[in-house]
């Protein structure tokens, strides 16, 4: 019969007896501290981790600064207002770099011209506008014949504009007889470029705004009156 652990106690201390392997209690394994434990450390670092990362998170959210930027192609000459625009958060690693830019928290100055193109989605710099007496442009209204136009013309393209009709035979001095031997208008900006069924007029022709450079256009209209019936073409570049 085996013994309890009472009675292998008794029996060992027995005067005389030699104790046998059974009698020993086992050993008992002792329990290294909790905080000596590298589970524990490797779950506190964790912690910490997760909070600094979450911290830097919210600290780049928080310097999104909502700014303007353009809803679609805009050429120069035109006149923006809210409604050319959208707006973007973006945050600046340079602060000093958003006083290039228009915030949308700031009043957006009324009148402004775009004194050059700024294409869908581009931030709308402080650069690339001003008053209408600041661009230096005007909008020259044209009619072209639908095949002498490219189809996808659009507002923000860049175009050169040539007359191709014969120069009227009532011109006295000889030297204006001869045709331009480049085109008449040179980077223009295409302001509007409205469909043909949406032109004005039935003559059939595509209506296009063009943005001129304001000494530009005496030259062009003097250009047209030299001609009995001016055919103009549109060369889109790029």
């Amino acid at each position: 019969m085996a013994l309890n652990l009472g009675e292998a106690t008794a029996a060992a201390s027995s005067p005389g007896r030699t104790p046998s392997p059974t009698d020993v209690p086992p050993a008992l394994r002792g329990h290294r501290p909790a905080w000596r434990d590298p589970r524990l450390w490797i779950g506190i670092v964790l912690v910490a981790a997760s909070v600094v990362v979450g911290a830097r998170v919210l600290a780049a959210a928080d310097d999104t600064v909502r700014v303007w930027a353009a809803a679609g192609d805009l050429g120069a000459g035109r006149r923006v207002d809210a409604g050319d625009l959208v707006a973007q958060r973006v945050r600046f690693a340079d602060r000093d770099a958003l006083d290039g830019y228009f915030a949308v928290d700031d009043e957006l100055p009324a009148g402004l011209e775009l004194t050059r193109s700024v294409g869908a989605g581009e931030l709308l710099p402080r650069a690339a506008v001003g008053t209408p007496d600041e661009t230096g442009l005007v909008e020259v209204p044209i009619a072209v014949e639908p095949e002498l136009v490219p189809p996808d013309v659009e507002p923000g393209d860049l175009v050169d504009l040539y007359v191709v009709a014969p120069i009227s035979a009532a011109t006295s001095d000889e030297a204006e007889q001869s045709p331009p031997a480049g085109p008449a208008l040179t980077g223009a900006t295409v302001v509007a470029a409205p469909e043909l069924e949406s032109s004005f007029g039935t003559s059939g022709k595509r209506q296009l705004v063009l943005g001129v450079a304001a000494d530009a256009a005496p030259a062009f209209f003097a250009l047209l009156a030299r001609y009995d019936a001016p055919s103009l073409t549109v060369v889109r570049r790029g």
